[in-house]
């Protein structure tokens, strides 16, 4: 059986997501919006961005969130803090290569943990073992549309 997302969530996102709105919350924390793979609407939620060696991510808790099978199925999101609005591509980390980055995640994103299957001091094996409970995306910030004009017009 998967793992689920405590039902208290459902109780405190809605709380995250208007605090964030307005760019109130801890650092790491952003809203994340996706378009829904099956009703073609924005789907906002809570997440924490997590940066290692430069490079963004986010973690997932729980491999069946709503929130990870849309980024999946779109390839790309909204991340938004307060007024600051960043478009992304989300790209999916090979399970091979989650164990350092969840395990910074354990070590570093207050409250993270509570949401993985792994403690934050477990050897190396055990987050090897825990990848492939918790996908990862590499955040890739979107290139602004070019705007081009045509080498004729020279009004």
């Amino acid at each position: 059986m998967a793992r689920r997302a405590p039902s208290w969530l459902k109780w405190v996102n809605p709380i995250n997501r208007f605090l964030l709105g307005r760019g109130i919350g801890p650092a790491p924390q952003h809203l994340l919006t996706t378009i829904g793979r099956r009703s073609g609407k924005p789907r906002t939620t809570p997440v924490a961005v997590l940066t290692v060696d430069g490079e963004r991510y986010l973690v997932a808790g729980y491999d069946g969130s709503d929130w990870v099978k849309n980024a999946r199925a779109a390839g790309n999101a909204t991340l938004r803090r307060g007024r600051k609005l960043e478009d992304v591509a989300l790209v999916e980390v090979p399970i091979a290569q989650r164990a350092a980055i969840l395990r910074h995640f354990a070590q570093s994103v207050r409250g993270g943990q509570s949401f993985l299957t792994v403690a934050p001091d477990a050897p190396t094996l055990a987050f090897e073992d825990a990848a492939p409970r918790h996908p990862i995306f590499h955040i890739i910030r979107s290139e602004p549309n070019e705007v081009t004009t045509d080498a004729t017009d020279h009004a």
